[in-house]
């Protein structure tokens, strides 16, 4: 081999080698630290009331006899309560958006679970008011009421869903 090669091939080793370092130290920090949690109710408190006045101006009074333009039902769930698991005690307050749950940590509810895949399931409302759960392709299957759900599935008033370790349910 010509003295170039044998350079080169010293220096590309060198580079791997370089590299491999750089990532087992990114691997160990993030082992110790952990992930940088960001405050996002802080922003969407911020966000609010803006959003309330534009919805004021857009959307016409309901008509005598509608309960919030059709959309609340009596017995409609307000809030998703986590009542077991490693955030037992936190609500969510429902306002008719999407709630995702899983360990990403861009989710609505995020769990620090070694069962819960990375984007687990959601919680949304349908037309009618009522709340759908729907499992996202996880691994470990998402619970309601001790079954297992394969389709998008209603949320009766207080069961529970089962999520790894974490059991979260509707309730008024």
């Amino acid at each position: 081999m010509s003295e170039l090669t044998l350079t080169v091939m010293r220096l590309g080793f060198l580079a791997v080698l370089w590299l491999f370092v750089i990532v087992a130290v990114q691997v160990i920090r993030s082992d110790l630290f952990g992930t940088r949690v960001t405050q996002r109710g802080a922003r969407r408190e911020a966000a609010r009331p803006q959003q309330a006045a534009r919805q004021q101006q857009a959307a016409p009074p309901p008509q005598r006899g509608q309960q919030g333009g059709g959309r609340q039902r009596r017995n409609a769930p307000s809030k998703l309560v986590v009542t077991e698991g490693t955030l037992t005690g936190t609500t969510v307050a429902l306002q008719g958006q999407t709630v995702t749950l899983g360990r990403a940590h861009d989710s609505t509810i995020v769990l620090d679970d070694d069962y819960a895949s990375s984007r687990h399931a959601r919680i949304y409302p349908d037309r009618d008011g009522q709340w759908i759960v729907e499992d996202l392709g996880s691994t470990n299957g998402t619970y309601l009421d001790r079954s297992r759900l394969t389709t998008p599935t209603p949320i009766p008033l207080g069961a529970p869903i089962r999520i790894g370790k974490t059991v979260i349910e509707l309730r008024k």
